[in-house]
């Protein structure tokens, strides 16, 4: 019965949230279109599913997956975990804490991959493009970026060093690569760091900020728990980048060696 009050209430307030969207959208399409809505039988069906999906999700991002990432990151940071001890020895390296750089990375890998934005978006790059861009090889190379991002961020707070320096350097790689990059992947790569951060990745890698902040001694859960969203966002653009300038290379690469024959 609790669970069920509780994804009542949740649908209530999903249904509150959605409703100017909805209301949006009918006066749109009445009064300034003046046209009726097509198929509108199929619409409410699926706003229905849309909302009872929203409700569902959230329901299960505060039953599982925050109280997940938040668990995993105390227990890898925690002084018995990492040092043997009950406490925190003086002077402790960055070094005891490389499993949680390899949790974050590897967290950051899965939940990309799975990320329906991207699969949506590379599927619809590849369908553009008519094959010349692959919907593995793009979501792989944005997977592989936000690994690098969360765990560079995980190193961050950690170690407490500021956040802007991280940030800054990132988008100045990114400018970089942007001057020599082929022209078809500029958008897409940038748009590969919007996407990343949806309805998969962010909670958990929200949670594992969190949660390290509270274990890590000397840090501020409101400064240092964030932050790791920004990460997950600007590396896949380097890597996807990256991806386009090494297969332009190699294709112009395999051209010279025909010609050569």
């Amino acid at each position: 019965m609790e669970l069920l009050n509780t994804f009542v209430n949740t649908l209530a307030l999903t249904v509150k949230d959605v409703f100017p969207v909805v209301a949006l959208l009918v006066f749109f399409q009445l009064v300034v279109l003046r046209r009726p809505i097509p198929n509108w039988k199929r619409v409410v069906v699926g706003f229905v599913f849309v909302l009872v999906g929203l409700a569902l999700f959230l329901d299960g991002l505060e039953t599982a997956l925050f109280p997940i990432g938040k668990i995993m990151a105390k227990q890898l940071s925690a002084p018995e975990f990492v040092f043997g001890a009950k406490t925190v020895p003086t002077g402790a390296s960055w070094h005891a804490y490389v499993w949680v750089y390899v949790f974050g990375a590897l967290i950051g890998f899965a939940t990309t991959v799975a990320e329906p934005a991207l699969i949506a978006v590379s599927f619809k790059a590849q369908e553009v493009s008519r094959g010349a861009l692959n919907q593995w090889g793009l979501r792989l190379a944005v997977a592989v970026g936000v690994a690098i991002g969360i765990g560079i961020g995980t190193f961050r707070i950690v170690t407490g060093t500021p956040l802007f320096l991280y940030i800054i350097a990132g988008y100045v790689i990114v400018v970089v690569q942007t001057i020599f990059a082929p022209r078809e992947i500029i958008p897409l790569a940038y748009d590969s760091g919007g996407v990343t951060t949806s309805t998969v990745t962010v909670p958990l890698v929200a949670a594992l900020g969190l949660g390290l902040s509270e274990t890590v001694p000397g840090r501020n859960p409101a400064l240092d728990g964030f932050g790791l969203i920004a990460f997950a966002s600007v590396f896949p653009i380097i890597t996807v980048l990256g991806y386009a300038q090494i297969a332009r290379w190699l294709e112009r690469r395999s051209l010279r060696a025909a010609r050569e024959e």
